[in-house]
């Protein structure tokens, strides 16, 4: 299993927010990159980082600061927030980013989806953020009619092979992570998924490993010093 630090960038800044509310903002660094370097030098094999006021805005806004940390890296970087055209999608993956999520353009654009996967395949992952199970969009701000797990099905349907499953009621609150939903999603789709919002502890990563992600994010727990991160990354062997 993979542990993907995460670094959520707005106004340049490396932040955290709780539940995904933008009035609800601790900043834990003016530099991401050091930040991103700081995971790295610690062992993390993968970095996931968000453009939050591109998220909000539905274009990336920070891809000059989330591009150097691209550069600077030894270690692979998936992006979200704002990606939402296959101009954009190119744009962002030439700056040497490994991996793109498409959230609300996966939603409200199927096709898309498909022509991104057709023309990038391995390099994107759809995220799927649920609220009381039903997909949000568009920076969590709206609801979709769309069930999480029938979603993801349909997104398997046009071929991803990783979705990123977040639980926004445990997001930034460190109250542990949605297990049944995500035993459901692991269970109900053949794709492999990765765990995001409210991991806090050594023993939420092992559960979610005997689960069966693929994958955990953690934001939160590792700016507050609930978690270490190389105990972290010595659970999900």
């Amino acid at each position: 299993m993979i542990i993907y630090p995460a670094i959520d960038v707005k106004d340049g800044k490396c932040v955290r927010l709780v539940q995904g509310q933008f009035n609800a903002v601790t900043v834990y660094s003016d530099d991401p990159v050091e930040m991103a370097l700081k995971w790295e030098k610690l062992g993390a094999q993968y970095l996931h980082v968000i453009d939050l006021d591109g998220a909000r805005c539905g274009e990336p806004q920070n891809i000059a600061v989330i591009s150097e940390m691209a550069v600077k890296l030894g270690i692979p970087v998936q992006v979200g927030g704002g990606i939402r055209t296959i101009e954009t999608m190119e744009i962002v993956l030439c700056k040497g980013i490994e991996r793109i999520i498409l959230g609300t353009s996966a939603v409200k654009d199927p096709k898309l989806v498909k022509h991104a996967l057709q023309n990038f395949e391995n390099n994107v992952v759809i995220g799927i953020d649920a609220r009381d199970g039903m997909v949000a969009i568009e920076g969590w701000a709206k609801t979709s009619n769309f069930t999480a797990v029938g979603f993801a099905k349909k997104m398997e349907e046009l071929g991803a092979k990783t979705i990123i499953y977040t639980d926004i009621s445990r997001d930034g609150m460190l109250t542990g992570p949605n297990f049944k939903a995500m035993e459901e999603m692991v269970k109900e789709v053949g794709v492999d998924i990765i765990a995001s919002g409210g991991i806090s502890s050594i023993d939420d990563i092992k559960r979610l490993k005997d689960i069966g992600v693929a994958g955990a994010i953690i934001g939160k727990a590792l700016y507050t010093g609930d978690i270490d991160l190389v105990e972290a990354l010595e659970a999900a062997k």
